[in-house]
């Protein structure tokens, strides 16, 4: 009854490169001296620390056994409620795609927009990455399209792709409008306010931005989407996808599966749609609400779980489903996705390894102070890479500007730099990143809702990836050739 399930070698494969992620970050702990700065707690709760205070520190007492037990202190570590919240998230998430496909809603959503937009696909594809890529610039959404991904993967089924466009169109989008940010409140707001800039200054040039880079996805996806069209068996899921693919054949394929339904049943299947959209109208109200309401936005994402899973209940329920039918499914989605949460757990861990080693803020000062003295088109490339190393221990963009911008803002105007650029530095590191590396939740979420292994996503995404650094540094070199400001 799962529509929804992690395979057997995504699961395995997950894991051994956590496993060899994990180990490094235990051995760090052996080697790298510990340290602290002297630090204090702003108002939302989160870890400010102060330039120039770092000091060495007697190395703590971190046995080897637990790293292996990492995962499992995560539980109750202070990123605890990060992670159940997570894990009610995915749980909620595949128990209401299993509901919505078993009960036909899914199927008649799909076939409604494939008959209608079939023969101009591409505008259609046009559209979609605009809109996550737009969601995510303006309002910072990434976590929360994690609903959507099985919907635009069966979307691209149905148009002669494969899971990895679905993928594409809507978490890459995503991230890729997330890291172009204009006014993602998470990127963007918090790091200019950190820096002392006026909040959402120098938008003007992050729109060229985001248009940039808007283009470079259109036509990384366009070009792949056209190869398999010609050549299906080209696709790098060609044999895992053979299954989902069968189902979602055609707009056919899917009518002759409506198509046994009574007249009655088809009433019932539309009036479950009207209510299903309306659950989503009220998601991307909370996803707005979020901007000017601070309560609502740390409540997003366990209240996005809610109304996606309430609203699959009701429609299921319009559709004529019965309650026993209804526990059996979510019951089968919650087995189906539950290695997902190991993998989560692990994920989380190599921060929590790094953490309780004490090695944190040495790293952070290593790299503080090699930023200084050097020339301020290297300054700028040193930021950014700061930034992508700390994602690999800390995936929030909240979390890792509190951390670095006190440190980074002042060195970077001391070199030449504007903070305006600063902020920019930092954008680009901590977005792209976001569905680059093994330990991001909501990566290993998304992979694990399909039948791609990491392995598979990393060989589709790393020249995009190659591409997306390369303009990124364009952009920052011609920011600090043109003082981009204001400071």
């Amino acid at each position: 009854e799962a529509t929804i399930r992690i395979g057997k070698r995504t699961f395995l494969t997950a894991i051994a490169i956590l496993g060899i992620l994990m180990l490094a970050a235990g051995i760090l702990t052996q080697v790298v001296p510990a340290g602290s700065f002297d630090s204090w707690m702003v108002a939302d709760g989160s870890l400010q620390l102060q330039p120039g205070s770092y000091h060495e520190v007697a190395r703590p007492d971190y046995p080897v056994w637990r790293w292996i037990t990492a995962p499992v202190e995560v539980l109750w570590s202070a990123d605890a409620p990060m992670v159940l919240v997570i894990i009610f998230f995915i749980l909620a998430v595949a128990g209401a795609v299993s509901l919505l496909e078993k009960s036909g809603v899914l199927a008649s959503v799909i076939a409604g927009i494939v008959r209608r937009f079939m023969n101009v696909r591409y505008l259609l594809l046009a559209v979609v990455v605009f809109f996550f890529m737009l969601m995510g610039a303006m309002i910072g959404t990434f976590e929360e399209n994690i609903a959507l991904v099985p919907i635009l993967i069966a979307l691209a089924y149905c148009l002669k792709w494969d899971s990895l466009v679905g993928l594409g169109m809507s978490i890459l989008a995503s991230c890729f409008g997330f890291t172009a940010a204009i006014t993602n409140p998470f990127s963007i707001a918090i790091t200019q306010k950190l820096s002392g800039l006026p909040l959402y200054s120098g938008s003007g040039f992050r729109v060229l931005v985001f248009i940039a880079f808007y283009a470079l996805l259109m036509l990384f996806l366009v070009r792949y989407a056209k190869r398999i069209e010609r050549n299906p068996e080209r696709s790098l899921v060609f044999m895992e996808d053979q299954a989902l693919r069968v189902r979602y054949a055609s707009i056919e394929t899917l009518e002759e599966e409506l198509g046994h339904e009574s007249p009655e049943q088809r009433h019932r299947v539309r009036t479950a749609i009207m209510a299903f959209t309306g659950a989503l109208v009220l998601v991307f109200a909370v996803i707005v609400g979020g901007l000017f309401v601070p309560v609502l936005s740390e409540l997003s994402l366990p209240l996005i779980a809610l109304l996606f899973l309430g609203g699959s209940l009701v429609a299921s329920r319009i559709a004529g489903m019965g309650g026993k039918r209804i526990l059996g499914i979510l019951g089968a989605s919650s087995a189906g996705i539950a290695p997902g949460i190991v993998l989560i757990l692990m994920a989380m861990s190599v921060k929590f390894i790094i953490s309780h080693g004490g090695i944190m803020d040495t790293i952070l000062d290593f790299v503080a102070r090699s930023i200084g003295g050097t020339s301020p088109f290297v300054t700028v490339l040193l930021i950014y890479l700061l930034i992508l190393l700390l994602e690999v221990f800390i995936g929030s963009s909240s979390a890792k500007a509190f951390l670095i911008m006190p440190l980074v803002a002042p060195l970077s105007t001391l070199v030449g730099i504007t903070r305006q650029t600063s902020v920019l530095a930092f954008s680009f590191g901590d977005g792209f990143s976001n569905v680059l590396y093994p330990t991001n939740p909501v990566l290993l979420i998304c992979l694990g809702l399909t039948v791609v292994t990491f392995p598979k996503w990393f060989r589709w995404t790393w020249k995009l990836q190659l591409a997306a650094s390369v303009l990124a540094c364009a952009f920052l070199f011609i920011a600090v050739a043109i003082h981009y400001g204001p400071q």
